[in-house]
């Protein structure tokens, strides 16, 4: 994370510089206001990253002797079949044709869409004993 934060801590510092100079140049407040955003969210990352590291300390692809195998842990369950998926790619085409033809195609594929992923949901889900 170390470098994360030294690489935010840049971009901040680059629009510091930037937006100070704009704010002295150009009078022109809408775009200093948008440059001290840029830099405040810049800093809050930068921000973030350094508490991280300083709690966590280095990760294994932060040291140059760091290997794959440091980081790898179990991925997750994958269903080897299951018919969701297309439902929900078949209501999302019909939605957003439906955005083209009108307004009851819209709702058939939102029903479709809803359908699919409410079924991706609740598929594997526990049904108590």
């Amino acid at each position: 994370m170390k470098t994360e934060a030294w690489l935010f801590a840049g971009v901040a510092g680059f629009f510091l510089v930037t937006g100070v100079g704009y704010a002295w140049f150009s009078q022109e407040p809408a775009g200093t206001a948008a440059l001290t955003v840029c830099f405040l969210m810049a800093g809050l990352i930068a921000l973030f990253f350094t508490r991280k590291y300083r709690i966590g300390g280095y990760r294994p692809e932060d040291r140059k002797s760091g290997e794959v195998a440091e980081r790898v842990g179990a991925l997750d369950f994958f269903p080897p079949r299951s018919a969701y998926p297309p439902v929900t790619a078949l209501g999302a085409a019909v939605a957003a044709l439906g955005i083209v033809y009108g307004l009851w195609l819209f709702v058939i594929g939102l029903g479709i869409l809803g359908a699919g992923v409410i079924g991706m949901v609740f598929e594997y889900a526990h049904r108590g004993e």
